[in-house]
């Protein structure tokens, strides 16, 4: 990509603009006035503004930086060259915005560029995200390339298969911040919190089980003291009944005749209560109503189904008997109008052999007239006009003769001996069409006479099976429908006969028990009980005392049951925590193995990518110090060292002078930029002030190595001083400056 031309208002710049030529362009201008502007100005045009970004202490957002002095809005137009063809980059406000509006359109043609966006935009025209970028291509003073996940994602993709998407710190840091979650020590994470509740739920289970075997042994006692209370209300019942065996038996086909009524009360409130809020009788009357129109309905179906299948049936006859061979697919009207059209036809073909026939007569009797002329006066010309003739005679005879043929072949593809009979065998047709017409028309109505009963069976029955659900959810076809009504419209009456007999049947109980009836006793015989019946009833006080007590102590240990949880709950919780300690245990092992895999490949990917890397470096390095220095060697976290020239010992860039330490982390610049970068279309280098620290010396071989790399990308050298442009005094470069409107 090159940028051709660019117009800001932006910072200090107002309406400011900038032409650049291809390869190495030296703008040199003092402090404060704008190259560093331009500079983020490129930068900013192509990534955009963070708009999120906010001053900090000693930091200003790049937002308020770049306010233009003037006041007026933020606003630049930038004309590049991408791939062989001029684009215009806009980018302006939008709603309090600061750059928050972008276009991109092609400048010959003003058409939006497919796909580029203001987020996009440097990633489509450089290749590269906005951290390679200004990692690489975009070079200030003491310029220390520092890590960044895509820069490192783009040099190992230049050592390994090519994929992009990889960063070993990223990866790295998600697996630690997975294993810290999970245990970070032995009481903070996960797996800590979940052998925490492990132990917990196994004390209240412990628990649980204490108080399972008190209820257990409770309600043994309940069942053996209510055993005893039943028997011993036995021996009391016998006594009473010795006593008054006919009215207890008279009390106890009362109470069986209560008991039954009861039941059959219980039953039918029962299905009253299933059958929820009933409705209002002429509700379901008129439902039943619906009913009946939806068996009538269904009669109508059935036998409108065998008639439209004979309908169907005349039909296809119709169609066996329309077929027709010479005019298959076509309607009667269509028929007619053809055969009209031939008979036409045949009738231009009879004219055209009946007119040239009398000509060819006349014809043949000028030429023997001409041919006796000739014999007789001894004149070819005569012969000549003779056989001139007899040719126009020959001509006209075979057009008639074609005439004649094309309508015989006319005949023949009808079959009739004459033209008058093509009308006749359309008419045919056209008739027989109309009755297939009619058959189709037949089938037509009958069809949608059938689906719309078909439809309102449906609408019906829908309609039904909803309101009949109101109060029988269990219905699912027409006949639950007719029994659910019928329920429905029987069960007040029933209820009501069930009330009565039930009211009837206790008061006729109550009368016995107010004669003091007790319960019956099916028993034929009797046999007095041990006990007397002032001991059963000391017996029966003592064993409900101690059935109380009991009582009271099984319902304490079952509220503390209940309180303490539900067994089974706390069984699958603790099967469940269980499972995803062992789960969470299993992550915890294969995180830390899956991050010691990754460092062990990063290991292998540092021992990849170094070389490449140190060795562009290192040649750019040695022709910079003017071969002081052989050889350069990185760090993954990019940390320089510099061999020199016949040492053994690298020294760290760190230790060297601040001039050589740019110069070395310079040269990784040009290096990764080379490499990482996308090579079809090179990006622009921008170098702001990045050659301050160079000497003379170190700065006629930087430049000459710029002069060099302007062959292959554009370059954009931004300097303060004027020792560049002596040096390049007389080199092909483009010496820029620009103008505030």
């Amino acid at each position: 990509m090159k940028i051709k031309r660019m117009k800001a208002s932006f910072g200090c710049l107002e309406q400011a603009v900038l032409e650049l030529g291809p390869g190495l362009n030296l703008l040199e201008a003092p402090n404060e006035s704008g190259k560093s502007t331009w500079a983020s100005f490129i930068r900013l045009m192509l990534y955009g503004l963070d708009t999120r970004d906010r001053d900090k202490k000693n930091y200003l957002a790049d937002k308020n930086r770049y306010q233009p002095w003037s006041g007026a809005p933020m606003e630049g137009e930038m004309l590049v060259e991408a791939q062989g063809q001029d684009i215009i980059l806009r980018r302006f406000l939008v709603k309090n915005t600061p750059f928050g509006g972008f276009s991109a359109q092609y400048a010959a043609s003003g058409e939006p560029v497919p796909g580029m966006t203001g987020t996009n935009c440097g990633e489509m025209l450089l290749g590269v995200g906005r951290e390679v970028f200004e990692r690489s291509a975009f070079l200030g003073q003491g310029g220390v390339v520092t890590p960044a996940p895509e820069l490192e994602r783009r040099i190992a993709a230049l050592v390994s298969t090519g994929q992009e998407d990889v960063s070993y710190t990223q990866t790295a840091d998600q697996l630690r911040e997975w294993l810290n979650r999970r245990q970070v020590n032995k009481s903070v994470g996960l797996i800590p919190k979940l052998e925490e509740e492990l132990q917990e739920t196994d004390g209240v289970l412990a628990r649980l089980d204490g108080l399972t075997g008190q209820i257990a042994r409770y309600e043994e006692e309940r069942v053996r003291l209510e055993g005893q209370l039943r028997e011993l209300e036995g021996d009391r019942q016998t006594h009473i009944r010795l006593k008054s065996r006919e009215l207890n038996q008279r009390f106890g086909q009362a109470q069986q005749e209560l008991d039954a009524a009861q039941a059959h009360w219980d039953r039918l409130e029962r299905d009253r209560r299933r059958m929820g809020t009933i409705p209002p009788r002429e509700t379901l009357k008129q439902a039943q109503g619906e009913l009946q129109y939806l068996k009538a309905l269904d009669d109508e179906i059935r036998r409108g189904e065998p008639a439209l299948a004979g309908a169907r049936q005349e039909q296809e006859q119709a169609e066996e008997q329309a077929r027709d061979p010479y005019f298959g697919g076509l309607t009667g009207e269509q028929a007619v109008h053809k055969a009209q059209q031939e008979l036409e036809k045949g009738q231009a073909l009879e004219t055209r052999q009946k007119r040239p026939r009398m000509m060819i007569f006349m014809f043949l009797l000028l030429g023997v007239f001409n041919l006796c002329q000739c014999i007789r006066e001894r004149n070819l010309v005569f012969g000549i006009g003779a056989l001139a003739v007899w040719t126009i005679a020959l001509v006209l005879w075979t057009r008639v003769r074609k005439a004649a043929q094309e309508q015989k072949t006319l005949l023949d593809s009808y079959k009739v001996e004459k033209l008058e009979d093509l009308l006749p065998l359309a008419e045919n047709y056209k008739a027989r069409w109309d009755i297939l017409e009619e058959k189709m028309r037949q089938v037509d109505t009958v069809q949608r006479a059938l689906d719309d009963h078909k439809r309102r069976r449906e609408r019906g029955r829908a309609g039904l099976l909803d309101f009949v659900h109101t109060f029988a959810p269990e219905v699912s076809d027409l006949f639950g429908c007719s029994a659910a009504l019928s329920r429905a419209l029987g069960m007040e009456d029933r209820l009501r006969e069930a009330r009565d007999r039930l009211a009837l049947t206790r008061r006729r109980r109550d009368d016995l028990v107010a004669q003091g009836a007790k319960e019956f006793d099916t028993l034929e015989e009797l046999h007095t009980p041990d006990r007397t019946l002032p001991e059963v009833h000391l017996q029966i006080a003592e064993t409900g005392r101690l059935l109380e007590e009991v009582k009271q102590k099984l319902n304490t240990a079952l509220g503390e049951q209940k309180a303490v949880g539900d067994p089974a709950a706390l069984a699958a919780r603790r099967e469940a925590l269980q499972e995803r300690l062992n789960a969470r245990t299993m992550e915890h092992q294969a995180i830390t193995m899956a991050l010691e895999a990754l460092e062990s490949a990063s290991r292998q990917m540092q021992e990849r990518f170094s070389p490449a890397l140190n060795r562009r470096t290192g040649e750019l390095v040695h022709r910079l110090t003017g071969g002081r220095y052989e050889q350069v060697t990185l760090s993954r976290e990019l940390e320089a060292s510099a061999l020199p020239t016949g040492g053994i010992v690298p020294r760290r860039a760190l230790a060297l002078s601040g001039g050589t330490a740019d110069q070395i982390y310079f040269a990784l610049r040009l290096a990764v930029c080379q490499l990482c970068l996308p090579e079809d279309d090179p990006a622009p280098l921008v170098l702001d002030d990045a050659l301050l620290a160079f000497d003379g010396q170190r700065l006629e071989q930087a430049l000459y190595l710029l002069l060099e790399l302007a062959g292959e990308r554009q370059i954009l050298l931004l300097t303060c001083q004027d020792r560049e442009g002596r040096i390049l005094q007389n080199k092909e470069i483009t010496k820029c400056d620009w103008i505030n409107g």
